[in-house]
């Protein structure tokens, strides 16, 4: 039996506002018109929930069981974030508190779930202090989630200079990033994991063909939204297609694709077989949608295998390692 690999979660820690309206983008999008886009539309919600995909990720991890590092910064103000976030498991002493506001993600998700989304880093920007040194020699999966571009990319050079086991996460940022740095964290990853539409983008970016990605990282896991997930890979033989956890209502999107990351690095931190990774990712993922905001959802280990079986006809003992 190996012993389960610590987590040090990299990404942002922010505030988000959340809206939807009753429409479709593909109704205000004109393919002749693109270059000129001027819309605004109706919103029928409005939610501001805590938030940033490394605290997201970090926080499902927690319910899970697990006791994540989250490797972060965030404005003065977030002391009764961090405190919250401790009080389920997680390691928020790493979490450097800036001057700077906390950051920000403002979000409008149409009636299909896709969405348009703005961040604004605020304390990401004063994120120089942030590195994985202390755990270099410790057998750690590390992630670099979305964050600020420039901290990004500093702590992709220090998994590939210390040869660090990388959860390489590029997510919305991949609009932002530059192509030779997204290249780089292609280059140095064991793990890469994006959606259908942010490894597409991240191919032309950096002029790597999504084929090539798949036959030099060992681990690629795409995301399809009420789809499910496929593995691929360098190291895996045959693709693994996973579909979702069945839901009881669809409220919010957003946060589920961080909830599916949490869910995925628990077992893979123990070693458990990629389906069954993916499978509990699903599960995860699918209690985040039915909440609004990324971090309202609630589960405990008894419901999450309790909803995993139901799902996937198969046992699951969240303590297994292999």
């Amino acid at each position: 039996m190996q012993k389960t690999s610590p987590i040090v979660v990299s990404g942002s820690i922010a505030i988000d506002r959340i809206m939807s309206f009753n429409g479709s983008y593909s109704d205000h999008l004109h393919a002749e018109k693109l270059h000129k886009i001027s819309i605004s539309t109706f919103l029928d919600e409005l939610h501001d929930a805590r938030g940033g995909v490394g605290a997201n990720i970090a926080y499902s991890l927690g319910l899970l069981g697990a006791t994540p590092v989250l490797l972060s910064s965030i404005g003065p103000n977030g002391g009764d974030y961090m405190q919250d976030l401790a009080s389920i498991g997680v390691d928020t002493s790493h979490v450097f508190v800036s001057k700077l506001p906390t950051a920000s993600f403002n979000v409008i998700t149409d009636v299909n779930q896709n969405q348009i989304g703005g961040f604004y880093p605020g304390a990401m920007f004063d994120s120089a202090s942030l590195t994985f040194e202390p755990w270099k020699d410790s057998g750690v999966i590390f992630t670099v989630s979305p964050s600020h571009p420039i901290a990004m990319d500093r702590l992709v050079g220090e998994a590939k200079k210390w040869n660090l086991r990388l959860f390489y996460d590029a997510g919305q940022q991949v609009t932002n990033v530059d192509g030779p740095d997204m290249a780089r964290g292609i280059d140095a990853a064991e793990v890469l994991i994006l959606n259908e539409y942010e490894i597409s983008l991240m191919s032309k970016k950096t002029s790597i063909s999504i084929e090539a990605m798949k036959a030099k990282v060992p681990i690629v896991v795409t995301t399809f939204g009420k789809d499910g997930s496929i593995i691929e890979g360098a190291s895996v033989p045959e693709a693994i297609k996973v579909g979702v956890a069945p839901v009881s209502h669809v409220a919010d999107p957003t946060g589920a694709g961080d909830a599916y990351r949490a869910g995925f690095l628990y077992g893979y931190a123990r070693n458990w077989p990629l389906k069954t990774c993916a499978q509990l990712a699903a599960v995860c993922g699918s209690y985040a949608v039915e909440q609004i905001g990324t971090q309202t959802h609630r589960f405990t280990p008894a419901e999450v295998t309790e909803r995993y079986k139901a799902a996937f006809n198969e046992e699951l003992d969240l303590n297994k390692e292999q």
